[in-house]
Parts: C-alpha cells; structure tokens; sequence
C-alpha cells in the first residue's frame, strides 16, 4: 500500500511527495521499490524524516502500535494524518480526538479507502432497518495480519447503529445448537451480528453482506482486485485533511453521504 501511495500522490498533479519512511528498506532509493513513477529519493528509517522535509500530510499504512505513535506525533508537530491502518479501536479514536483537538492539525481514520466500500457501508445502513438477519463475510489475502478486518467492524457497528435509531430491536438469537468444529459459525458481536475472516493467496480485499428476511434475502459484495483500486480515496482523503477540523472518521462526509 505504501508503495501504491507513493505513485498515486508522485502522479497527482496538485501534490508533492516529499518523504517515504520504511524502517524495513531504510536507506534504499524510492524509485526502484516503487517504480519510475515515484521521485528519486532515500526512504527515511523513522517518522522524523517527515519533519524534517516539511511534510503537510502524512498517510500511514502500518500497523496499530505504530499508527498511535505517529498519530500522537502528527498532533504535537502539527502536520495531518491520513490513516489507513486496521486495529485502531474506540479508545484510539477517543485518544486521536483529544490529540488533535489541541492541534492545528486534522486526522482522518479510514477503515476503507475504496469507494465502493464505502457505499456498501451505507447500503447495508439503509437495508439493516428492514431485515431479519445479517452476516458478514470478509476476505483478504493471506497476508493480513488482523482480523476480522476494520472494514467488517466499521460495517457490523454502521449495521447495529441504523437497526438502534430506527428501533428495529435486536438481531434474532442464533439457533444453532450443535457445531461439530469450533468457531465454525463466525465470531458474534454484541449486537448480534455473526463475521467471518477468510484469508488466501489471490485475494486483495473483499466483502460479502449477506441480509435475510421472509422469503427473501438481500446480498451486497464490494470487491476490490487491485491496490489502485484504494487510491482515488487515498488522494481524496489527503487534499481534504486541511479543511476537515478535528477527527473524521471515513470517507462518507467527503462524499456527501
């Protein structure tokens, strides 16, 4: 993902890329990790390497330990963060909120750049009300290191909060009774909601909303086959920090949704 960044901002014409920072390839030239799209620069070793070029925006792709240290850096060095990165949970957005409300900074925490994604998520806003049932099918490749993904959870929590503001009462209880292999149904929310994490070779990211009602059932799947796939929200999302105060979490108020 990083690597796809750094192509889609060195392409945009209204953007500069000034810093790459990689403790895993510290030191090697841009260019031949991300091709002769990206400028010929050395990728710094840590987060420093922004400050030191000037940067305005940072996109962080990492992983959770990592995204709170540098979002905790964004906020006292004034620069604004774009973060992509799963495993972020309540308490880190409450942290994120109070760091940058005491900065001239902004951060936006997306759980899905892809704009099909994101409409899928109000999709499954708009149906939750109306159905019996619902379940979440998440897939990735074998790669990812969390799961379910944030997207699934992002989904699940946007599915229980439509079904609480219209009153529509809770999920039905699962009937089974009898699983001849552990966690063969999934991992069950709070809310009811029933997710399941698929991961293999070949996969890039997907997502599989299955709603059920009487007689009748209602199927959303949002499919992403390649990383471009992500980077119109990734540009979208670093041309909007400036202007967008506080925290913001996903795409859906940059769309008007």
């Amino acid at each position: 993902m990083g690597r796809a960044v750094c192509r889609a901002v060195a392409a945009a014409e209204d953007l500069d890329l000034i810093a790459a920072v990689d403790p895993g390839v510290a030191g090697e030239d841009l260019r031949a990790l991300a091709g002769e799209e990206a400028p010929g620069m050395t990728v710094g070793g840590d987060i420093e390497a922004w400050g030191s070029a000037g940067v305005e925006v940072a996109v962080d792709f990492t992983d959770a330990v990592a995204a709170r240290r540098h979002l905790e850096w964004c906020a006292s060095h004034g620069v604004h963060a774009v973060v992509g990165t799963s495993g972020l949970g309540e308490e880190d957005v409450a942290t994120a909120r109070r760091q940058f409300a005491a900065s001239t900074a902004n951060a936006l925490l997306v759980p899905n750049f892809a704009i099909g994604a994101v409409l899928l998520e109000r999709f499954c806003e708009l149906a939750a009300p109306f159905m019996d049932g619902v379940e979440v099918i998440e897939l990735h490749h074998d790669g990812k290191r969390d799961a379910p993904s944030g997207t699934a959870m992002h989904t699940v929590a946007r599915i229980e909060q439509a079904r609480r503001r219209s009153g529509s009462g809770p999920l039905p209880d699962d009937p089974t009774t009898l699983t001849t292999l552990p966690g063969v149904r999934g991992g069950r929310t709070p809310g009811g909601v029933h997710v399941h994490a698929v991961r293999l070779p070949g996969l890039v990211a997907h997502e599989e909303v299955l709603f059920g009602a009487l007689g009748q059932s209602l199927t959303l799947r949002h499919d992403s086959y390649d990383r471009a796939s992500f980077m119109p929200g990734v540009l979208l999302a670093v041309r909007a920090a400036p202007t967008h105060a506080g925290v913001t979490i996903g795409l859906d108020s940059l769309l008007g949704l």
